[in-house]
């Protein structure tokens, strides 16, 4: 299947296929320098597979996690291409989940001020969310995705057979994306998912994911209004990420409970525990609260959040620190 995002000069097709990543050769101008960015939780056998076919594929390997998006990674990644005598005409091609993606992105957007960018993510919470939109950043001071540029890839290959090597956890977390676009945009398919687990209804779950992150992004593509509905969970998810160990998935299911109604809550909770997420947080509510009022939706002395009234449809709600301290601790505490 093909989903095309509109963008007049920056549009692109994402392919959903299974095995999309055996024809990747004819899916991707590949007849050129490509620098493959990975980390080392992706299975070699992917990367290689890029590799044979590319005319001449250099693979650079970082480690896996979020501590890997850094502006010295971005700058690693850029040296790379400057002594490999990369032009203009190459290209930087994302072989992994959002951190590769957000990190090799953002190294295309600004070597020689731009060269092609191509996103093959391996986990899917990067399938259905970071690799379509051209959001593209590295984190600075703890603060996530503080610097960084939209930058739109050429191409996206959503291969599902990769999932079959990644962990429950990580599954978990992309499911975590799936059901918060879902919560927001499309109540029937939150009525499907309260009705089958994810991993059973694996392709059209993602397709619905991703046919509701291209609508946005089609409207909306720099995050000026709209496609700021697609943060739901993120705004205290991202706070919790800040002060502990658990993965950004996690961190957004969590971050949706104290956004949304108590009979929505406990709908989200039934479909959570059920997915393998956690419900419970013990992090400080304060730090959590300072981190969140660090995020790149605060305006001065408020933040933006996104709440749920009703599964579907979503409201923008300017929040003082007090009052998203008390809305964590309602919930958490």
């Amino acid at each position: 299947m093909i989903i095309p995002v509109n963008l007049e000069k920056n549009s692109y097709n994402i392919t959903l296929q299974r095995n999309s990543l055996q024809e990747v050769g004819n899916l991707l101008n590949l007849d050129r320098k490509v620098l493959i960015v990975t980390d080392n939780g992706v299975p070699k056998k992917y990367v290689e597979t890029v590799k044979k076919a590319c005319k001449d594929g250099i693979i650079v390997t970082i480690e896996a996690g979020e501590a890997s998006k850094t502006l010295k990674n971005f700058e690693y990644l850029c040296q790379t291409m400057l002594k490999e005598n990369f032009g203009r005409t190459d290209c930087v091609v994302a072989v992994g989940g959002g951190v590769v993606g957000d990190l090799a992105g953002f190294a295309a957007s600004c070597y020689m001020r731009g060269v092609d960018f191509y996103n093959i993510p391996t986990t899917l919470l990067s399938q259905v969310d970071s690799s379509i939109g051209g959001k593209t950043a590295v984190d600075l001071d703890g603060i996530k995705n503080i610097v960084g540029a939209f930058y739109q890839p050429k191409a996206v290959i959503i291969d599902p057979e990769v999932l079959k090597t990644l962990d429950k956890r990580q599954f978990a977390c992309g499911s975590a994306e799936i059901i918060k676009m879902a919560a927001t945009f499309d109540s029937e398919l939150f009525k499907l998912i309260e009705k089958e687990e994810i991993a059973d209804i694996l392709e059209e779950a993602i397709q619905g994911a991703l046919k509701i992150k291209a609508n946005v992004v089609e409207q909306d593509e720099r995050e000026a209004g709209l496609r700021k509905a697609l943060n739901f969970g993120h705004t205290l998810g991202h706070g919790i990420e800040s002060v502990t160990d658990l993965l950004h998935g996690e961190c957004v299911a969590l971050g949706m409970l104290p956004m949304c109604e108590p009979y929505i809550r406990e709908r989200l909770k039934k479909i959570l525990i059920r997915e393998g997420l956690s419900v419970t947080c013990n992090a400080d509510s304060k730090a959590v609260t300072d981190a969140a009022m660090h995020d790149k939706k605060s305006q001065g002395e408020l933040v933006v959040t996104v709440q749920v009234d009703t599964i579907g449809t979503y409201k923008f709600v300017k929040c003082q620190r007090d009052e998203l301290l008390k809305a964590y601790q309602e919930v958490f505490i």
